[in-house]
């Protein structure tokens, strides 16, 4: 038998003209209809329920490493950013007892005027000290440092590794101008939500949403605003996740969070209400009893100058940001699973 000789010409001609990348996940981009059939990607991920608990079950689990770390989140967030004085808290205070006293005769009882405390604290800001600029950018980096660091800290964990506070605090931050940049397209897609709050703010003031009319069409505008950014910030908020890793550049995670969450946004933004929720009940529960303990305890004149409530606030702030970033990490981590 004699020798094949190898055909360098007919080798080259079977190679590729170029190298091909590999094929996006490209729906609804064109005038052509599209049908479920090409949109509808199956998605098997555990349920909303066990996703909650199963959170809660890793943080706790894993208490050694992320209670040091919570620890380190409110001393950077007292020195840095600062707690609401116990002035501001008693202003809330004494407005709240003299709406009381007003409009419902002093009705209302101890466990609602809890509530409608933690309520007043929360959405006039009084989570923070100040308010100024250096403030808001001191805050911005700490959530990215919680944010880094708790996916760091899950990943090898979950990977089963022998991992340390301090290697996560050392090595998570690799990738932080790469968050940092994602973090920053994030908030430009916020625009239409900012662009909503400015126009309500001007309707209010001139008496626009007076006529059914007009709070008809503000109300279209509003939700179409609120559909586009969340549209948008569905395939953002993976991207954080998904920047984390090492080696992956910015626009190459937005790229790939965005074909991730082809065709399965709806479901994703379900489980963002349903942690909104989850945040919402943790709050109260939590936060509640702690306002009618410091009330009671307030009686007392020794007491009088413990910020204890304000204390607590910046406790549970950090918290929240934890079980977020171990919220959406598990999600992704379940996605990755999923991927066509």
């Amino acid at each position: 038998m004699g020798k094949r000789h190898f055909n360098l010409r007919r080798s080259l001609r079977t190679l590729p003209s170029r190298f091909e990348r590999p094929s996006k996940v490209r729906l609804h981009k064109s005038f052509k209809r599209s049908y479920r059939e090409d949109y509808k990607r199956e998605l098997k991920v555990p349920g909303i329920m066990h996703h909650i608990f199963v959170t809660f079950r890793i943080i706790f689990q894993n208490w050694k490493l992320f209670l040091p770390f919570l620890i380190i989140l409110i001393l950077l967030n007292v020195i840095l950013v600062g707690i609401m004085s116990e002035d501001t808290y008693k202003q809330f205070q004494e407005i709240l007892d003299q709406t009381n006293a007003k409009l419902a005769g002093g009705e209302i009882g101890t466990v609602a005027r809890a509530g409608l405390l933690l309520l007043s604290t929360v959405t006039t800001g009084g989570l923070a000290g100040d308010s100024s600029e250096a403030t808001t950018v001191f805050m911005v980096l700490i959530f990215i440092i919680t944010w880094l660091v708790t996916i760091y800290l899950l990943r090898h964990r979950l990977a089963e590794h022998k991992v340390k506070l301090r290697d996560g605090l050392y090595n998570a931050l690799t990738p932080f101008i790469s968050t940092l940049v994602v973090f920053l397209v994030a908030l430009v897609q916020c625009v239409p939500i900012f662009l909503l709050i400015i126009v309500y703010s001007a309707a209010v003031q001139t008496e626009f949403l007076a006529t059914p009319f007009y709070a008809l069409l503000f109300f279209i505008f509003a939700m179409l605003m609120i559909i586009l950014s969340g549209y948008l910030l569905s395939s953002s908020l993976i991207a954080l996740v998904a920047v984390s890793a090492p080696g992956l550049y910015p626009m190459k995670a937005l790229h790939t969070a965005s074909d991730l969450m082809a065709g399965r946004r709806v479901r994703f933004i379900l489980r963002l209400i349903a942690l909104l929720l989850t945040l919402g009940v943790m709050w109260v529960v939590v936060m509640v009893p702690l306002i009618v303990f410091d009330l009671f305890m307030k009686q007392f004149e020794w007491t009088a100058g413990i910020p204890f409530v304000s204390i607590c606030l910046v406790i549970m702030t950090c918290f929240s940001c934890i079980y977020i970033t171990a919220y959406l990490y598990l999600y992704y981590r379940w996605m990755l699973k999923n991927p066509s």
